[in-house]
């Protein structure tokens, strides 16, 4: 007697920026496995095309976002895409938002505040939060300590080592865990997810990006989770299939999706 199918949950990926029709990518996703999805905006006009797709397909999810980079043309007409009475039902997030002073692509004053106020649109329409941070952890964590963390906020694609992800666990959030796991530079990366509890933690492709062994020069696509689940599970040191299970009631617990 075989056990019900694995299922997964990208819980960060970006239909919007991939050149494959959406409908392609999601039925490769789902013959993977990868039975639901979260694609993630990054400017308003973004968040906006993330949502049409989202919904065109039961198994797709949205959010609604400035992306740091894009920080310095402002969250104007993002909070409509929140409360939108035909497509709010399919918006679980306010994100990717925080901040990103590896390349500095807006002021790094201006995309401080754009992330707080996200953080308080969160707050106000009590929806998750997704961040986005790079080379920015002391500011990253002072703006949510003073504006006070979301109930439920994720560190997307996490990067840090052990210390940063103890920093961010213990103000109550959660780690989702991309391909970069899978890279032989990473060791701190799963020392990281080594000690993430496994009720806080997710998993994602952040596709068309960051791509994991052994696929590396080709395009990300959602249905690469099961890879770096497999890595995931190696640092959790349990099944591919206890780890798939753990991660999806993770996902749709955290969204509500």
């Amino acid at each position: 007697m075989t056990g019900a199918p694995l299922r997964w949950f990208d819980n960060h990926c970006h239909l919007t920026s991939n050149k494959r029709p959406a409908a392609e990518i999601v039925a490769e996703a789902a013959d993977a496995g990868v039975v639901k999805l979260l694609t993630v905006g990054c400017t308003v006009a973004d968040s906006r095309e993330a949502i049409d797709i989202a919904m065109g397909f039961d198994s797709v999810f949205a959010t609604a976002g400035v992306h740091p980079h894009d920080a310095s043309d402002g969250i104007d007409g993002l909070e409509a895409l929140l409360t939108d009475d035909a497509t709010r039902h399919k918006v679980v997030a306010v994100g990717e938002c925080g901040l990103d002073y590896h390349y500095d692509h807006s002021p790094r004053d201006i995309q401080r505040v754009v992330f707080a106020q996200q953080i308080e649109l969160a707050h106000r329409h009590g929806l998750a939060l997704v961040i986005h941070t790079r080379e920015a952890w002391d500011d990253t964590f002072a703006i949510l300590d003073d504006a006070g963390m979301p109930p439920k906020t994720v560190f997307h694609c996490f990067t840090g080592g052990p210390a940063e992800a103890e920093l961010a666990l213990a103000r109550g959030a959660t780690l989702s865990f991309s391909g970069i796991v899978t890279f032989p530079s990473a060791g701190d990366l799963r020392a990281a997810a080594e000690l993430t509890p496994l009720d806080r933690m997710m998993i994602e492709t952040d596709s068309p990006y960051l791509t994991p062994v052994p696929f590396r020069g080709q395009p990300n696509r959602p249905a690469l989770v099961p890879v770096i689940g497999e890595q995931l599970a190696k640092c959790k040191n349990i099944s591919v299939d206890e780890l798939a299970r753990l991660t999806w009631g993770n996902g749709v617990d955290f969204y509500g999706a």
